[in-house]
């Protein structure tokens, strides 16, 4: 069946992530999450002129978002 065979090639293709979860338990949620919310601050941040306000707003936002 080919659905089966799309989803044997895509196991086999992240075969090594996917072994990687299943001994350490340990995957790269925060670091998505964290770009996430910078590429949302690049967005809604269009207007600002100054690259150190820029970069202050997103040190901002992810410091804010790590104390909560």
């Amino acid at each position: 069946m080919p659905e089966t065979d799309r989803l044997w090639a895509t196991i086999t293709a992240w075969w090594d992530a996917i072994e990687v979860l299943v001994v350490t338990g340990v995957t790269n949620a925060r670091t998505e999450a964290a770009n996430t919310s910078i590429k949302q601050i690049k967005r809604t941040g269009r207007g600002y002129r100054n690259p150190a306000n820029y970069r202050a707003r997103i040190l901002l936002a992810s410091a804010a978002r790590t104390a909560a």
